[in-house]
């Protein structure tokens, strides 16, 4: 099937459940929704790294937080542009501002696609777990840079004001729907290049780092360019997934975007759904995120992350190679005669 072929059945295939979770009319469902396809997203941008390139990135909350906090800022610029700006070039953008959600989300997958290229070139020359300790401590770094940084609200946080209501389109809806919406499309999108980039030259070329990097690099594979273009795209990914997350929740600080459940989920999904195809994270996410959702009402959140633990480590000793590999396994052991 052709990628745009893919991403069409995709899109009708989510324009559908939008659909169905408006005619329910819970708005819980969206609210849970946007958080299982806000995982959908991160751990599709993970594993482009982690799962097709075999790279172990820890630093995944620190590209949502620059995601969240371009947003942030460039909300804050938007919303008040003669107090930081000169006034002729607020009066030129005054027709544009503020900024709508798609745009911010662009900014912010700009922003984390610099990050993440320049985190490459200064760590991809590390490999295994010195590569991992790295990306830890470039989220530590710029945990403390937002922590003081006074415009985006510092360690105070920062609230973001929301309309009641938001235009998709010719229909005005809720705001939540309308975010729900937006994290539904990116989903789309994050799928779609996950699976384009699996079925590509450029696929073939992160399997061969992930299986033996040192034999790519003696039969001529660019391996430094293709872990920066991965690092770069999954950067941006999960970037645009952080975007929207203020408008979400309504109040941001940096104990909350650069929160453990990012980077745990962020792993643990495309581990437990299966790291080596664009289903795995997919599923992973479906699983996980759904538990938590349904631990969270029923219990309490604070065992969202035992969640995690008890299923990453009963999945690394009966399926390693996920619920992707359980599902393959099966199917070689039927065909066998």
């Amino acid at each position: 099937m052709r990628s745009w072929s893919f991403f069409a059945i995709a899109l009708s295939i989510g324009a559908l459940l939008f659909a169905l979770t408006l005619w329910v009319r819970n708005d819980y469902l969206f609210f849970a929704g946007y958080v299982v396809l806000q995982f959908v997203v991160l751990a599709t941008a993970w594993n482009i790294l982690g799962g097709y390139c075999g790279y172990v990135n820890f630093g995944s909350a620190a590209f949502f937080a620059i995601g969240v906090y371009s947003a942030v800022a460039a909300n804050k610029l938007g919303s008040n542009p003669a107090r930081f700006l000169p006034d002729f070039v607020a009066s030129g953008l005054a027709p544009l501002l503020p900024l709508p959600i798609p745009v911010l989300m662009l900014i912010a997958g700009l922003a984390a696609g610099v990050v993440g290229f320049g985190m490459g070139y200064l760590t991809l020359r590390l490999r295994g777990v010195f590569f991992a300790i790295a990306t830890l401590a470039m989220a530590v770094v710029l945990q403390t840079l937002i922590i003081n940084w006074d415009f985006v609200g510092g360690s105070r946080g920062a609230y973001i004001v929301r309309p009641a209501k938001a235009a998709l389109g010719p229909v005005a809806i809720g705001y939540i729907e309308y975010l729900f919406a937006i994290m539904l499309l990116l989903a789309v999108i994050a799928l779609t290049i996950a699976r384009l980039i699996e079925r590509s030259r450029l696929g073939y070329g992160f399997a061969s780092i992930r299986d033996d990097e040192l034999a790519a690099e003696a039969c001529g594979v660019p391996t430094l360019r293709l872990k920066l273009i991965a690092t770069t795209i999954s950067g941006a990914l999960m970037g645009m997934a952080g975007a929207p997350f203020p408008f979400y929740i309504g109040y941001v600080e940096p104990a909350a975007a650069f929160g453990l459940p990012y980077a745990v989920n962020s792993i643990a999904m495309p581990m437990i759904g299966g790291t080596t195809s664009w289903v795995g994270p997919l599923l992973g996410a479906l699983v996980l995120g759904s538990l938590q959702q349904i631990a969270t009402v029923t219990i309490s959140s604070a065992v969202n992350l035992l969640i995690v633990g008890v299923l990453l480590v009963g999945f690394v000793v009966i399926a390693p190679k996920g619920i992707v590999g359980l599902v393959e396994d099966w199917r070689h052991a039927r065909a066998k005669p």
